[in-house]
């Protein structure tokens, strides 16, 4: 589900596609942190389309670059497939002598488990084919861009590109799943070329289970297009689903953030109102510049609305690498006490346990950034 939103505020006299802050933190007082609350993103369309790019910390993935273990031998045929896929995609067939049809353009779905390297192949195939003529997104960025433009706005943009890059394809909305099915069933009939990851809860990992069932179920008229493309293995990264980080300090953090150039500091609940409105879309422009996020009094959120939203800050901070240092207030025990048990069991687990696990990276890294700054 599309977290709901207020539609995000217009940003006073800012440039096309930047983020700009209120009129308040136009002039800080003296020794005053940015605050994430203050920023009012001003996005165009231009820049949601231009933003559909593989995250920084896989910009330099490539084939090549990635290595296959020979204990899961669907790895590398899975990047062979690929490397055709890409082919085609670059150079697609002519027309026969006599006009037969032209061939349809290719629809692959990787499956496979968390850290087996889905992304990386699906940010090379993006590569291969060229980032000028590809769009690469999450699921959740494809819809908040349906959102932002409409649904034949969005079409229409993406029919330019030869390749589209779904990450993390979500099965746990039906109105999503639906909305997504059919742009890309459009896009399909437009010539454009398709590929699609999502990732496998780990309980069903341990049975065996993986996801094409579902996605081909739920994309329906699409699934005879899509060649699904297994990809077994172990986490590469060996981390756990969840990483507990003890919170920090309030003091601590407060003393990280100040005077450390790109670093933003907020209050957790203040940052939560604020992301009720701006839309998500515009989570990525409001991160624009921004190396170290400081939160102060974290607790567990209880409206799945707010959370969700959370979520996709999450995802968009992870993109980037940008470290997290949190101050918890006194029922916050680590990122595990983040969402509510009720949460962690329901049809959203997916998306909560993928935030937690990304969260915990990265206020590990905004531990180090705290004592380097002791």
């Amino acid at each position: 589900m599309t977290a709901p939103v207020a539609g995000g505020a217009s940003a006073p006299a800012a440039l096309p596609g930047t983020a700009s802050a209120s009129a308040s933190d136009a002039t800080p007082d003296a020794g005053r942190v940015r605050a994430l609350a203050d920023v009012r993103p001003s996005v165009p369309p231009t820049r949601l389309l231009a933003d559909l790019l593989p995250p920084r910390h896989f910009a330099d993935a490539r084939f090549s670059t990635y290595r296959a273990n020979p204990a899961y031998p669907s790895q590398a045929r899975t990047v062979a497939r690929l490397e055709e896929v890409a082919a085609a995609v670059v150079k697609p067939a002519r027309k026969g002598l006599f006009g037969a049809r032209k061939q349809a353009a290719p629809a692959v779905y990787m499956d496979g488990g968390f850290g087996v390297g889905k992304t990386h192949l699906l940010t090379s195939l993006a590569h291969a084919v060229g980032l000028d003529v590809s769009a690469y997104g999450t699921f959740v960025e494809y819809t908040n861009l349906v959102g932002a433009l409409g649904f034949q706005a969005t079409v229409d943009a993406l029919a330019t590109k030869k390749l589209v890059c779904i990450d993390e394809f979500e099965l746990d909305d039906p109105g999503d799943t639906v909305l997504m099915s059919r742009l890309l069933r459009e896009l399909a009939d437009r010539g454009v070329a398709l590929a699609a990851t999502s990732n496998t809860l780990p309980e069903a990992l341990g049975e065996g289970r993986f996801a094409a069932e579902d996605f081909l179920r739920e994309i329906q008229a699409l699934a005879a297009r899509f060649e699904v493309l297994r990809v077994d293995g172990e986490d590469y990264r060996h981390r756990a689903v969840v990483t507990d980080s003890a919170p920090l300090p309030e003091d601590a953090v407060r003393a990280a953030a100040t005077g450390r150039p790109g670093t933003t500091l907020d209050a957790f609940d203040d940052l939560l109102a604020h992301l009720s409105h701006v839309h998500p879309s515009r989570y990525r422009a409001l991160l624009d510049g921004v190396e170290v996020v400081a939160l102060t009094g974290v607790h567990t959120v209880t409206e799945q609305s707010a959370a969700l939203r959370l979520v996709v800050l999450v995802d968009r901070l992870y993109d980037r690498d940008v470290p997290v240092l949190l101050a918890g207030s006194d029922d916050y025990a680590g990122e595990r006490s983040l969402f509510t048990e009720e949460m962690l069991r329901g049809g959203y687990r997916k998306k909560y346990y993928r935030a937690l696990s990304r969260l915990g990276a990265l206020a590990e890294d905004g531990r180090a950034v705290a004592r380097a700054s002791s």
